[in-house]
């Protein structure tokens, strides 16, 4: 099971600047602990978060407007991670794949169909599709779900403190790949099966 933002993109960045411009932009004022906060979320837990920030626009308007700018982005150019295409065919080809992001689906599509890796996920969740986003485990137990696997014997890849504690919850065993830039707490990094410096890194032989 992998996530999406984080592991296969490096789109904590781009959410961020996106946010971080469109909450200044409406009135609203970012906080030291913003950006950790929103990794996870599910696209109307966070456009109501922004909202809280004084963002002088419904839920529902704040959700299209940072999900447009974001799609406006991905079509000049999807920011993969080093190794990712490579890596997920590579696993595709030996293990049944799934994917549980917080990304709404059309940004989910989006990133998979430029990315040519569509055919190679059996099952995609958004959190918008299930009643709660990271840290709970809806995400990962409807993936597992979806492709009629026990979550216990599945394992997740992740880079985010809400990433690691959702697919912890959901019985999975978890694969930390921190990011640079956005590493997670360490409490949440202790709940890791294994912890792998980068993407790369991640073969069939790192699973069994």
């Amino acid at each position: 099971m992998f996530d999406l933002d984080g592991v296969l993109v490096d789109s904590e960045p781009v959410w961020e600047e996106v946010r971080r411009a469109f909450v200044a932009d409406h009135g609203g004022v970012w906080q030291p602990d913003t950006q950790s906060r929103l990794m996870g979320m599910s696209t109307g837990e966070w456009a109501a978060y922004l909202h809280e920030l004084g963002v002088r626009l419904t839920p529902d308007e704040i959700a299209r407007g940072v999900v447009e700018q974001m799609a406006g982005h991905y079509r000049d150019e999807v920011p993969l991670m080093p190794g990712a295409v490579e890596v997920v065919r590579r696993l595709s080809g030996h293990l049944t794949l799934g994917l549980a992001s917080s990304s709404p689906r059309r940004l989910i599509d989006v990133v998979l169909d430029a990315a040519g890796l569509t055919e190679c996920f059996a099952a995609t969740v958004s959190t918008e599709e299930v009643p709660r986003g990271k840290p709970a485990p809806d995400g990962y137990l409807e993936a597992a779900r979806r492709i009629g696997v026990d979550p216990g014997g599945c394992v997740a890849v992740e880079d985010s403190s809400n990433g690691l504690r959702s697919a912890h919850a959901a019985g999975m065993r978890v694969i930390a790949v921190p990011h640079p830039k956005y590493p997670p707490a360490p409490d949440a990094l202790a709940l890791a099966w294994r912890v792998l410096p980068d993407l790369g890194s991640l073969t069939p032989d790192a699973l069994g």
